[in-house]
């Protein structure tokens, strides 16, 4: 959709086992994966079995075998998004939802390219097809009564599921999905599966994922929305917490309703508001780390009690048996051939995993959403997806550190009065804060020493990551008071420094590392711009500079030296600084003359500009380093490469701020010749 939605991470995907393992086998050999009979071209073959069985295993083996990146390009170059397809619409409804499954795999697995060669292919003509008619079947009576009907209802749902995971992912990709989605009237049958979460939450938490995606900047659909459609999401936002998978639920909704914001009417915008933030608070209220050691041991508790039932009842069974007993031939039971069901291919439902699950997306979801509701939309807010996107460090941060006017990372918002009263009353700030520590380390043990509970280690260090950058946006955007005073910014930025140097190999974690220093970065303006004195030492600073700088992040670069920048200048200003003017003033100037991206190189001579702009100490610092001659070799080749380099890796918007820098470079430079000629004179 539009450039300020956040970029969710990849979900659990749909992970066949069980049976049709066996046909896999050949896939685990990357040696295999070329030749022209491998298992691709086998299990596509199958898909056109006679036989439905035949053809739901090809299917879950697909859905299994499109999680293996390299074999990707040979699945797109059989065509098998063609050869899907047609399954969606089988007359079996296990193969429809096999075939469904398969489809959000690689959709989830294949990212952008994959999802608009789906869209290329005319996936969602089947894919819509098949979302009615599963939106038609939960309404049916044309089926056998009792507990065929239930069953029925159940696979039906079962498919719907797996559907709305394909839609939902090919419109996170794809423009002309999202145009289909407004053209074929999905919203009607999307909205229909999330009310059913009363007796269906998995189906209402997918088809809420896939609403807060498609309603984001799109005012066609927008326009469509009825009343009952607000009704239903309302319904939704109001539904009891009986489960973790709810407060998710909700969570999902209340981005949704943000998103249609601008068609709420003004006299029920404040009622909203505080509807959507009270939410967001109850979630960052819970504490994640008990609740997953909490969940872990009713695990245990559960696993426990099973096995001394099982006891129990060998026992029990086997006693009064006597040798006659056990010498009578029993007569051979009759084996009874069950039909396979998606449900057998699966592992058992863990539903204690499933909880802390549940919480841990809810948090980090509630932090994006808040994110949203603190940034503008205008064309700046690349940078929020960079942030989220961990495979390109190459060019993240590149508008926001060369934008005018100090280029903070994320455009604030003139929040209404209703938002920014309802982030202070519900103590969004203080929340946000708390989920920038560590996770619990005895949530962390547990976990780790669970190969089943280990993910949940990941998801706990992301709610951490999506809070520091949430902090980044809170800090720049409200008043000192509403962040809580002067001391709570100066204890805010201990805290900061604390996290970094309690890892002394932090510069390998790069997603962190990127987080910290943007939030660190505006606090620290933050606290230039009011005059509150900094608790971190300018050894400190530079200990993270020097480790910040040899990150292949660009963000992290320009963090790092927008940093020294600010604590340069607040130095500047104080007596007894020399010589860390001095270190500071010959770091920004090595990465100027050294950095390779202009980005960096850039923002590294804007600092420069800002520390050694006035001040007594500035000046005399700025001669001992011989700034000026420095600067005065570099300025041509400065020059030389914003012509050579500029058109090629950046836009007209950043080579326009850049030539701003250059502008600014030669003025300094005069100044400094002034400023060296009344020292020395």
């Amino acid at each position: 959709m539009g450039k300020s939605r956040t970029k969710r991470f990849k979900r659990p995907q749909f992970s066949p086992t069980g049976d049709c393992q066996a046909e896999l086998a050949a896939a685990e050999n990357g040696t295999e994966l070329e030749e022209d009979d491998g298992p691709a071209a086998e299990l596509l073959e199958k898909l056109q079995h006679p036989s439905a069985e035949v053809r739901e295993c090809a299917c879950a083996g697909l859905a299994r075998l499109v999680q293996q990146r390299p074999v990707l390009p040979d699945l797109a170059r059989r065509d098998a998004v063609r050869r899907l397809g047609p399954l969606l619409l089988d007359p079996s409804l296990a193969v429809r939802e096999t075939a469904a499954g398969a489809l959000r795999n690689l959709s989830a697995c294949g990212g952008f390219e994959v999802c608009d060669d789906m869209v290329t292919k005319d996936i969602m003509t089947p894919l819509v097809a098949l979302l009615r008619e599963c939106s038609a079947g939960l309404d049916s009576n044309e089926v056998p009564p009792r507990e065929e009907k239930e069953r029925h209802r159940h696979s039906v749902e079962n498919i719907a599921n797996e559907a709305v995971n394909v839609l939902w992912n090919i419109c996170e990709c794809s423009n002309r999905a999202v145009s289909i989605f407004n053209k074929e009237g999905c919203l009607e049958i999307v909205l229909k599966y999330l009310s059913r979460f009363p007796t269906n939450v998995d189906l209402a938490i997918s088809a809420a994922y896939c609403l807060q995606t498609v309603t984001e900047e799109n005012p066609e659909l927008l326009k469509s929305l009825s009343a009952s459609a607000l009704h239903v999401l309302e319904s939704a936002m109001r539904a009891p917490v009986s489960s973790m998978a709810y407060t998710l639920l909700k969570t999902l909704v209340a981005g949704t309703v943000w998103n249609l914001k601008d068609i709420i009417p003004s006299k029920s915008q404040a009622e909203i508001i505080s509807a959507i933030l009270k939410i967001l608070s109850e979630v960052l209220e819970m504490d994640a780390g008990a609740v997953v050691i909490q969940m872990k041991e009713a695990e245990t508790q559960r696993l426990r009690t099973a096995a001394e039932t099982e006891e129990m009842l060998e026992n029990a069974n086997g006693v009064g048996l006597t040798e006659d007993d056990e010498m009578e031939e029993t007569p051979p039971r009759r084996r009874v051939r069950r039909k396979t069901f998606i449900s057998d291919l699966l592992p058992p439902t863990n539903e204690e995993l499933r909880e802390a699950t549940a919480l841990l997306t809810a948090q980090q979801t509630a932090l994006e959403i808040i994110v949203n509701v603190c940034c503008s939309e205008d064309p700046s807010d690349d940078e929020w997806e960079e942030e989220l996107s961990s495979s390109d460090e190459s060019e993240a941060f590149m508008e926001s550190s060369l934008g005018e006017g100090g280029g903070q990372l994320l455009s604030p918002l003139c929040l209404s009065h209703e938002t920014h009263a309802a982030l202070t009353n519900f103590h969004i700030p203080r929340k946000v804060f708390e989920k920038t520590a560590f996770p619990s380390s005895a949530a962390v043990d547990v976990c780790s020493r669970n190969p089943t509970w280990k993910p949940l280690v990941r998801k706990m260090n992301t709610v951490q990551w999506r809070a520091l950058v949430c902090l980044q946006s809170l800090v720049s955007l409200l008043e000192v008071e509403h962040l809580g005073g002067a001391p709570a910014l100066q204890a805010l930025a201990q805290h900061l420094s604390t996290l970094l140097f309690s890892q002394p190999d932090f510069a390998k974690h790069v997603d962190f590392l990127e987080a910290i220093s943007s939030a660190l970065r505006a606090l620290l303006q933050t606290m230039a711009a009011k005059n509150i004195s900094q608790c971190m030492t300018p050894d400190q600073l530079m200990t993270l500079c020097r480790a910040g700088i040899q990150s292949g992040s660009v963000g992290v670069r320009v963090n790092v030296v927008s940093i020294l920048g600010i604590t340069g200048s607040v130095l500047a200003k104080e007596d007894g600084a020399l010589e860390s003017l001095k270190t500071i003033g010959c770091f920004l100037l090595e990465v100027a003359t050294k950095d390779p991206s202009l980005v960096v190189v850039g923002e590294a001579l804007d600092a420069l500009f800002d520390v050694f702009a006035d001040g007594s100490e500035a000046e005399r610092a700025s001669v001992q380093i011989r700034l000026l001659s420095a600067l005065k070799e570099f300025q041509p080749v400065f020059k030389m490469k914003i012509r050579k380099e500029g058109k090629g890796k950046y836009s007209p918007d950043q080579l326009c701020v850049l030539n701003n820098v250059k502008t600014n470079l030669r003025r300094f430079v005069a100044y400094q010749e002034t400023v060296e000629k009344r020292l020395t004179a």
